[in-house]
């Protein structure tokens, strides 16, 4: 059986993976200075920053239509015998909904809401390209990934919640106190929502170093298979010392760098970064 796995651009995996494992990408739109761009396609974050600081207002992403994926799912089914698709967490955007409406009306599309962001969408996608290449059945992929998607820890530490209020997601009180105290806040994803949870205070590098020997603090939890060190732009320093943190504390067979794509990027801002991995 012939099974292609897709997913949103929310899952923030590089050109070379997607690349390497033949996964096809669903952008999400962003509107921002007055023009609609897709996500990874016509816009880069670096791109979008530039935008926002110009125009004064921050970007607004908008789910990938059920049309879009009539198109693309339509498309695939030509050549393939059955799509698994991967969404952001269906409590954060249309796009679980919407691909859900696609999948119906085409059948063979078994549609997986992530209940998450970012690379933690990222590890669902690499563990289906896996398994459809050992031969496991579409609807099989889709049953164990919706149970593992509960071991996936994901979190990010933020360099200013400026973003955050820009976009409705804590006061503008909140965000002058942590700006004016140098707090740096952990804001992690459970139950397919996000949290806020330990603030960090002082400089970014070494917030970021205590943030992951939190996170790692039990290493005998920790599935050591792989990890994802995903940033929105940060700098070599941050990301260095997040190698070298995440290497000393848990020997991972995998440690993969990502830059967090503009659907990422126009909410949480520059200089955020997380480590992602799943819990035995």
């Amino acid at each position: 059986m012939k099974i292609k796995i897709t997913a949103d651009s929310t899952c923030d995996l590089s050109p070379e993976l997607v690349s390497d494992r033949n996964i096809t990408v669903t952008p999400l739109s962003v509107t921002v200075a007055g023009g609609v761009y897709r996500d990874g396609v016509d816009i880069t974050p670096d791109a979008l920053y530039e935008k926002i600081a110009a125009c004064g207002e921050l970007g607004v992403t908008t789910a990938v239509n059920m049309q879009d994926y009539l198109d693309v799912f339509g498309a695939l089914l030509k050549e393939y015998d059955a799509i698994v698709h991967f969404t952001i967490s269906a409590s954060m955007s249309s796009c679980f909904q919407n691909a859900q409406i696609a999948a119906r009306e085409l059948g063979n599309v078994y549609v997986v809401d992530s209940a998450n962001l970012s690379t933690g969408i990222g590890h669902l996608v690499l563990d289906a390209c896996d398994m459809a290449r050992d031969g496991v059945d579409p609807a099989e992929i889709k049953r164990r990934l919706d149970e593992k998607k509960e071991k996936l820890d994901v979190s990010f530490v933020v360099d200013t919640l400026d973003y955050l209020r820009r976009g409705g997601r804590c006061t503008a009180l909140a965000a002058m106190g942590a700006n004016l105290l140098k707090l740096h806040p952990c804001i992690y994803v459970k139950n397919g929502a996000m949290g806020v949870g330990k603030k960090y205070r002082g400089k970014l590098s070494a917030c970021i170093e205590a943030y992951i020997r939190d996170r790692l603090s039990d290493p005998g939890t920790v599935d050591a298979r792989r990890v994802f060190i995903t940033d929105s732009g940060v700098s070599r320093e941050c990301r260095d010392i997040a190698e070298r943190t995440v290497r000393e504390l848990v020997p991972f067979e995998e440690v993969i760098h990502t830059r967090a794509g503009c659907t990422v990027s126009s909410h949480c801002g520059p200089g955020t970064l997380g480590i992602l991995f799943y819990r035995k």
